[in-house]
């Protein structure tokens, strides 16, 4: 047997030294070694990790992950988050090992060598790590591969860095294989380790939520994925599907064809028996829910994520889609689990569905559903907030509970929902909620004077998620059924009326669709937010004492109050998004005889809604009784204001005007939108029954600033105007509004000036038309003033 030290031969005749390389058996004794798709060793002795390479220059899946996070949702590191997945090779460069991520981006699907060579040579790969060769043996090398494994390959040092919190780096002294989550299997290979980061000037979220802030410990995580066989075959996008989009360029297609090839993400999924009209799948899709999990919210997810089977079922599939508890010793990170996980954080945040998707296809290999904790305690808030229920010491709030379990099961449908592939669908709710994909709010209702949470949420899948699944996972003989199929089902979508609008045409602020809108309800948005309004009237009436249990200090009164307050929030942005805005689908040339193309919203329709945002305006509106304003004391000792709290002027105590400001702000900023703005200006000079920007400007300064007020001593009055000033000023001044309706709005503020100037009795006018005179002098408003944020609203 060969000595560990490597064997030295001196050969005198030609004056060098050299050194024959151990063998790999020599090298690994005592060592623990793990067999499956890569082979690797485990030294106890230095805590090293060395991995067997054999198959050079074959592509494999390399997926990065963090299983144990930081714990803050505004740094983003949470417990479960999937890395980038990414097609990789190991290629031989002398003594040493290079791990190649190709790029799968740009390609030439062709049989002529050649031409897929000059792809290759004309577009960069990244080469993302060098691995020094120990032993070799029979063509096979060991690499050492622990520094690889301890490195910051989930960019965590960049992330701190860019939230401001620091300035941090992997400590490889502080850092080490994690053996217990270390594995290899026929077909993946898991490999883990802890790893410090040492850092200096940690941020307050940092500080949050470790021990010691300048030291985070986390876990990250390896996995090399064999490829999947070739009896795959991708399903092209279409823009209708309601799946997201992946896909690459194509340097071989002919000239007369777009380069950029498009399909979409989802499971491998078959029947048995392709010619029965049911069957079972060849393999179902399971999802395994985290054992960590607390009942019963651990049964609401299950029963939530359960609903997808439906719409398989509904495509001859029995039982294809399953979902069970995780085996308690099972490792989440293991490529061959679908998993939902229940994520704790130190603040409410986002839930989300991820995916490990092969690059070349589409092909979903794994499904990653990351769900926060506290957004059940958030809907449980709510409707606590709602009903004030706590007229005893001994009450039962059942009711409030089951409120926020149904949005959980939406919630679990929502997330797996992505991790099949599908995209947000914001225009769900104005089909009746046809989908788990949009985002709900409650839709809370009066019955018989009383607010009732009977149908805040909806349950089950809906018709549009049945379309989505039938595009992407029906079964088909042959391509040419497949096509003639998947063109049956967009006809049959749009048929039945089906409206599909995603993410980028939703978001408030530069989204222009009428029907595309996040956290709404009904069919007509102007409609239900004057609902919604009511809803939040009687609410408020009813909130008090009996908002918070029996023993809670009455300081919590506040937080409990702030999405009651705040209850119109996301409706309002629904309706402003009708000013200004636009009717248009996903359209593709051959979709209707006659293209519907893009219809602005009728006239009617965008001043009922800029009248109804006004009434939001208003004091009554606005005002916060004062019985409940003398409730509310400022937190005691032990307790503290936090992100769930107003944001006052007032110091310690609760300040009810700041709130004002808070809700009226955010009318303003939807309002008075550079980009809306520019659209309204558009539309009106097409056509002249459209409301104008000065008729906008015009009506928002008579129903604010130039409004008398029979209450002399009103608070909410003069903060409001100032904040139409302000609001009016940033929007003048800013970089995207249009050079002519940048011209409308200073007609109006030359008016503004005019008139104020003119109120002989009002010095709160004086002072305006002398900060006015400034602007129009100038060119410059240095009068501007930071509004007060609204307490998180998003998720709810």
């Amino acid at each position: 047997m060969l000595p560990r030290l490597l064997i030295a031969i001196v050969l005198f005749f030609t004056g060098t030294l050299v050194v024959q390389a151990e063998t790999i058996l020599d090298f690994t004794q005592n060592m623990e070694k793990k067999s499956g798709f890569y082979d690797f060793y485990y030294n106890e002795s230095d805590g090293k990790l060395y991995l067997e390479v054999s198959a050079f220059n074959e592509p494999f899946l390399f997926q990065s992950s963090l299983p144990q996070g930081v714990g803050s949702n505004d740094i983003g590191l949470d417990r479960g988050q999937l890395g980038a997945t990414r097609l990789v090779q190991f290629e031989r460069f002398g003594k040493q090992v290079l791990l190649n991520q190709l790029n799968t981006q740009y390609r030439a699907n062709s049989q002529n060598l050649a031409e897929v060579r000059s792809i290759d040579e004309a577009f960069a790969d990244s080469v993302i790590a060098g691995l020094t060769i120990v032993a070799e043996e029979n063509g096979r090398v060991l690499v050492d591969y622990t520094d690889f494994l301890l490195s910051d390959i989930h960019r965590i040092s960049a992330r701190l860095s860019q939230r401001k919190q620091g300035s941090y780096k992997a400590d490889k002294k502080r850092s080490g294989v994690y053996l217990p989550r270390s594995k290899s299997f026929v077909d993946n290979t898991e490999l883990e380790a802890l790893v410090t980061f040492a850092g200096s000037k940690p941020g307050e979220f940092v500080r949050q939520v470790t021990p010691d802030p300048i030291s985070i410990s986390v876990h990250l995580h390896h996995s090399f994925i064999r490829l999947p066989d070739d009896d795959y075959q991708p399903r092209r996008f279409h823009p209708y599907s309601g799946f997201w989009s992946v896909g690459y360029q194509d340097y071989a297609v002919p000239i007369e064809q777009g380069l950029t090839q498009r399909f979409i993400p989802r499971h491998r999924l078959k029947k048995k028996n392709p010619t029965a009209q049911r069957s079972e799948p060849v393999e179902p899709i399971v999802y395994y829910l985290d054992p960590g999990t607390p009942e019963p919210v651990k049964s609401a997810l299950i029963e939530g994520a359960k609903w997808w089977n439906d719409a398989f079922e509904a495509i001859g599939y029995i039982n294809a889609f399953q979902v069970k508890e995780m085996p308690i010793d099972a490792d989440p990170m293991d490529v061959r689990y679908n998993v939902i996980q229940w994520v704790h954080r130190a603040t409410r945040g986002w839930s989300y569905g991820a995916s490990v998707i092969d690059p070349r296809t589409g092909e979903i290999i794994k499904g990653h559903v990351t769900l926060g904790s506290l957004r059940v305690r958030q809907d449980y808030l709510i409707a606590l907030g709602l009903t004030s229920p706590f007229d005893g010491e001994q009450v039962s709030t059942d009711y409030q509970k089951e409120m926020a379990l149904a949005r959980i099961r939406q919630l679990s449908a929502h997330e797996v929902g992505h991790t099949l592939g599908i995209a947000h669908n914001f225009a769900a709710s104005e089909n009746n909620r046809a989908s788990v994909m949009d985002y709900p709010h409650p839709y809370v209702t009066i019955e018989h004077g009383k607010i009732s949470l009977e149908n805040a949420y909806d349950v089950g899948i809906g018709e549009w998620d049945s379309h989505v699944i039938a595009y992407g996972y029906q079964d088909y003989s042959s391509e040419s059924d497949e096509k003639a199929g998947l063109v049956k089902l967009i006809k049959q979508g749009r048929s039945a009326g089906l409206k599909y609008i995603s993410d980028a045409d939703a978001r408030p602020g530069h989204a222009a669709s009428e029907v595309g809108h996040l956290w709404d309800n009904g069919e007509n948005a102007i409609d239900e937010l004057a609902r919604v309004i009511n809803v939040r009237k009687l609410a408020i009436a009813n909130f008090g004492i009996n908002s918070i249990a029996h023993g809670e200090v009455l300081s919590s009164l506040e937080e409990a109050f702030v999405p009651i307050y705040l209850f119109h929030r996301y409706q309002i942005e629904a309706a402003a998004k009708l000013i200004g805005g636009v009717s248009y689908e996903y359209e593709s040339k051959g979709d209707y005889s006659s293209p519907k193309g893009v219809v602005s919203v009728n006239a009617e329709t965008q001043l009922n809604a800029f009248d109804l945002m006004l009434d939001t305006l208003s004091e009554d509106f606005l005002q916060i009784p004062e019985s409940l304003n003398a409730l509310i004391t400022p937190k005691p000792i032990g307790y503290s204001r936090n992100r769930e709290s107003f944001k006052g002027r007032t110091g310690y105590t609760f300040d009810p005007i700041s709130a004002a400001e808070a809700s009226a702000g955010f009318t303003l900023s939807l309002m008075l939108t550079p980009e809306r703005l520019n659209r309204v200006s558009q539309q009106s000079v097409l056509d002249n029954s459209k409301p104008s920007v000065n008729d906008l400007i015009k009506q928002l300064l008579n129903k604010t600033v130039k409004a008398k007020t029979n209450d002399n001593s009103s608070l909410i009055k003069p903060r409001v105007d100032a904040l139409v000033i302000n609001a009016l000023m940033n929007t003048v001044t800013s970089q995207e509004l249009a050079p002519e309706v940048k011209q409308a709005i200073q007609h109006e503020i030359i008016a503004l000036k005019s008139w104020a100037a003119k109120q002989k009795r009002n010095s709160n006018a004086a002072v305006l038309a002398s900060q006015l005179e400034v602007y129009l002098k100038t060119g410059n408003w240095p009068f501007h003033f930071e509004v007060k944020p609204l307490p998180p609203g998003s998720p709810i």
